[in-house]
């Protein structure tokens, strides 16, 4: 079989359903090589500051890796700011989504907020209020998004500071993408990991 039977999903056989799943274990599996790719193309994007994207993004992974965190915590560091390209007025959103089936809530929480507790240092020079995170004062990853900006995002712009380069950080990237989290994802429900 190359392509499915139907023109429309009702009319679906298992045959093709099967078939679709082990397209869609091939696809995943590639997702790594992707965000890679992904993550090169920020070396070229607007940018504005003294170092493109792309070093921005290995500055964050390389503190957080020095610093001792999680190999998951150093991947979400690395891709904090992957949806720059194709989400810039909701990149945290979309780096939260890409991560989620395969890091912790707390991990997929502060990386989908990062961009509204990273305003606190900059909105009030844009007649913007700064202070717009603390609605999540008594949330319990408050704090830990708080440190994620002050030590992973907002010093990380310095063209001087000596960062490990992307293939330094590639097998962690492979690691974490390769186990699909219990209870995430559509396509976990599917294949039996949890239920639907």
């Amino acid at each position: 079989m190359d392509v499915v039977s139907f023109t429309r999903m009702a009319d679906g056989t298992r045959e093709d359903y099967e078939f679709l799943d082990e397209k869609e274990h091939e696809f995943v599996s590639a997702l790594p090589d992707r965000l890679l790719a992904g993550l090169r193309s920020l070396g070229d994007s607007f940018s504005g500051y003294s170092i493109s994207r792309l070093e921005h993004s290995l500055q964050s992974a390389t503190r957080a890796h020095r610093a001792g965190e999680s190999e998951e915590m150093v991947v979400a560091a690395l891709l904090h700011d992957i949806g720059d390209m194709l989400a810039p007025l909701s990149h945290s959103e979309m780096a939260a989504a890409i991560l989620r089936p395969f890091v912790s809530e707390k991990t997929y929480w502060i990386i989908k907020y990062h961009g509204l507790f990273q305003m606190y240092y900059y909105a009030h020079h844009l007649g913007g209020d700064r202070h717009a995170r603390d609605r999540f004062a008594d949330h319990p990853w408050y704090d830990d998004a708080v440190r994620f900006c002050e030590v992973y995002d907002q010093n990380c712009f310095d063209p001087h500071y000596e960062s490990e380069p992307l293939e330094f950080f590639e097998p962690m990237v492979r690691r974490i993408f390769r186990q699909v989290k219990p209870g995430d994802g559509e396509w976990v429900a599917r294949n039996g990991s949890a239920s639907s």
